[in-house]
């Protein structure tokens, strides 16, 4: 697990976009968790579930889907603790290490062990979870695992997404103005490509992928 540094790096960014979005998002009450449940969805579409036809699974996308996750968990998480940053980490810290110790979850009176699930079913019972109210955070975890995801490439990965919201807010995503598409190419997919020449650990980490991205923007 993370660092309690680096979760409350994590809480500060993502409250911070939240409050970009809508100033009174704590009021606004918005269905985080049925976000989770869309981009779940879309992390099953890159893993490919369709047996009748040959599917291929893209890692590199999946794991980005757990990355958007994890800011929908964020901020759910921030939400049932009132916006306060410090109360949702210790939210977090305590619900992981309770529910990592037990690898397994009950859920609509049946017992999940993860260890018995493929990737695709620990995502499908995600998605069950989710759109019932729960923040599964021992499950998400075996999902991690299942991506070859560790929490320091979440950390990674999740404050390079985080630049990129920041960039699309900027670029007029609110408005209808944001292309998604550079040059025949997601943003997520550009994302990704830039985000491997840069060191995480770097204290312009942050900037320089700004500027990356506004140079492949207006390309």
């Amino acid at each position: 697990m993370l660092s309690s540094t680096q979760l409350n790096t994590m809480f500060q960014l993502q409250a911070g976009m939240n409050f970009r979005v809508d100033p009174n998002w704590t009021e606004a009450k918005y269905p985080y968790l049925r976000a989770v449940v869309i981009e779940a969805a879309e992390a099953i579409e890159h893993h490919g579930w369709k047996w009748w036809k040959q599917q291929h699974c893209d890692l590199s996308q999946l794991q980005m889907e757990l990355v958007d996750i994890w800011h929908f968990l964020l901020s759910e998480i921030l939400l049932r603790n009132g916006g306060d940053e410090e109360k949702a980490r210790t939210y977090l810290e305590t619900t992981y290490a309770r529910q990592s110790a037990a690898d397994a979850l009950n859920f609509d009176g049946q017992e999940y062990t993860f260890g018995e699930f493929d990737l695709l079913e620990l995502l499908q019972t995600f998605i069950g979870t989710s759109a019932a109210g729960r923040i599964e955070l021992g499950l998400f975890a075996a999902i991690m695992r299942g991506c070859s995801l560790d929490w320091h490439e979440l950390y990674k990965q999740y404050v390079s997404k985080n630049v990129l919201n920041f960039f699309r807010q900027d670029h007029g995503y609110q408005d209808g103005t944001y292309k998604k598409m550079w040059n025949g190419r997601e943003d997520n997919e550009v994302l990704v490509e830039v985000m491997a020449t840069l060191d995480a650990a770097s204290p312009t980490f942050k900037d320089s992928l700004y500027g990356l991205l506004e140079a492949a923007y207006n390309q």
